[in-house]
C-alpha cells in the first residue's frame, strides 16, 4: 500500500532523513515513533507529496508520489499537526469547499453525511469552526481528510494540545478508521502507538532503527530481562542473595507481599536467563519461590534502550548528530 525506498532528505548540510526504507501493508495501523526533531514530519510530508526528497522513491497504492503527484494524493487523506481549517466557515461549508477542491465524484450529500457520522461531528456541522474546541477542530480535520474516501490516512501528531478525554476520543476514532483504511500515525507519545497501532517504526536522528509489531517490540532488544518473584524467606537475606547471583543486574524489594512471601523485582543482564540459577540458589537456601512472573519491558524502556544504543553505535563510528535546525 505504501512503499518507501532509500529516502534521503537534506536541509542544506543537515541530514533530516538518512536512507529510510519501509513498507506499510493494506489495513495496517502503523505508528511512526521518534523524539522531537527525529524526522517524523519530514517523512510524512514526503509521503503525502508536500515535500520532495533529495533522493529515494515513495509510492502509494503503486503510484510514484513524485512522478504522478495528483493521482497519488487522491489516495491519501492527510491530517498535519496544524489542520488547515478556515475558522470563519461552518463545518458544513468547509467540507463542501474541500469536496469541490478535491474534485470528489461521490454523492455529495450522502458522502458528507457519512463522514460526519464517522467522526461524530454531525452535531456541530452548522457551527463556525473558529468557535469549536480544539478537540472538535481535530475531528473536523480528520473529517476533511476523509473527503473522497481515500484508502490511506496519515496523521501527524493528532493529539497534541488535547485534554485527556479528547485524546481518548481521537485515539478511538483512529482505531475505528483502521478497520477500513491503511493508517500511519506519526507521534512522539509512546502510549499513543501502544494503544492504537499494530506495528511500530522507530526513527532517531533521521534513521529508521526499529520495525516491529507492537506486541513484539521488546524482541527488538532481546528477551524478557525483568521478573517479579515472590519468595518465602527473610526479605533482607533474600534480597542480598538475589543481588549477588551471577547474571543479575539488579534486584529490588518492591514492598509487596503477604503471608506467603515477599515480592522482588529482578533484572537480568542482557542475554542471560536467570530463572534456573535463581531457582537453584533459593532452593538451596530453603526459600521456596511462590510466584515467578516475567515483567518484560515497557514501551518506554524499549524506546530509550533502542535510541541510546543507536546513538552509541553512531558515536563509536564518529558519526555526528544530524538534528538542530527544527525543520524535521
Amino acid at each position: 500500500m505504501i512503499e518507501v525506498r532509500n529516502v534521503i532528505k537534506y536541509y542544506g548540510n543537515v541530514t533530516a532523513l538518512d536512507d529510510v526504507s519501509f513498507t506499510v501493508n493494506e489495513g495496517e495501523i502503523v505508528g511512526f515513533l521518534g523524539p522531537n526533531g527525529a524526522g517524523k514530519s519530514t517523512m510524512m510530508n514526503i509521503i503525502t507529496g508536500y515535500l520532495s526528497s533529495t533522493s529515494g522513491d515513495v509510492s502509494v497504492c503503486g503510484i510514484d508520489v513524485l512522478e504522478y503527484p495528483d493521482e497519488a494524493k487522491k489516495r491519501i487523506g492527510f491530517l498535519p499537526e496544524q489542520p488547515p481549517l478556515y475558522r470563519e466557515m461552518t463545518v458544513l461549508e468547509y467540507l463542501n469547499f474541500v469536496y469541490d477542491l478535491k474534485k470528489c465524484t461521490l454523492d455529495r450529500k450522502a458522502h458528507i453525511a457519512e463522514i460526519l457520522s464517522v467522526t461524530k461531528t454531525a452535531d456541530v456541522k452548522d457551527r463556525l469552526i473558529g468557535n469549536l474546541s480544539k478537540g472538535y477542530r481535530q475531528r473536523v480535520g480528520i473529517t476533511e481528510a476523509l473527503v473522497g474516501n481515500p484508502p490511506v490516512m496519515i496523521f501527524d501528531e493528532p493529539t497534541v494540545g488535547l485534554d485527556p478525554k479528547q485524546i481518548i476520543e481521537i485515539r478511538n476514532l483512529i482505531r475505528n478508521l483502521g478497520k477500513n483504511h491503511t493508517v500511519i500515525l506519526s507521534t512522539h507519545i509512546l502510549t499513543e502507538v501502544q494503544s492504537v497501532c499494530d506495528r511500530i517504526l522507530i526513527i532517531n536522528e533521521g534513521r529508521l532503527i526499529a520495525d516491529e509489531k507492537t506486541a513484539d517490540i521488546s524482541r527488538a532488544v532481546g528477551s524478557n530481562r525483568t521478573y517479579s518473584v515472590k519468595v518465602s524467606g527473610p526479605r533482607r537475606d533474600v534480597l542480598r542473595e538475589l543481588r549477588a547471583l551471577p547474571g543479575v543486574k539488579g534486584a529490588e524489594d518492591t514492598g509487596d507481599g503477604d503471608s506467603d512471601g515477599a515480592v522482588f523485582a529482578v533484572e537480568a543482564d542482557r542475554g542471560v536467563d536467570v530463572r534456573r540459577p535463581m531457582f537453584n540458589m533459593l532452593a538451596s537456601k530453603g526459600w521456596p519461590i511462590m510466584e515467578l512472573t516475567p515483567r518484560g519491558m515497557s514501551l518506554e524502556e524499549v524506546f530509550v534502550m533502542i535510541t541510546d544504543e543507536d546513538e552509541k553505535r553512531r558515536a563509536s563510528r564518529g558519526v555526528k548528530k544530524t538534528g538542530g535546525d527544527g525543520k524535521r
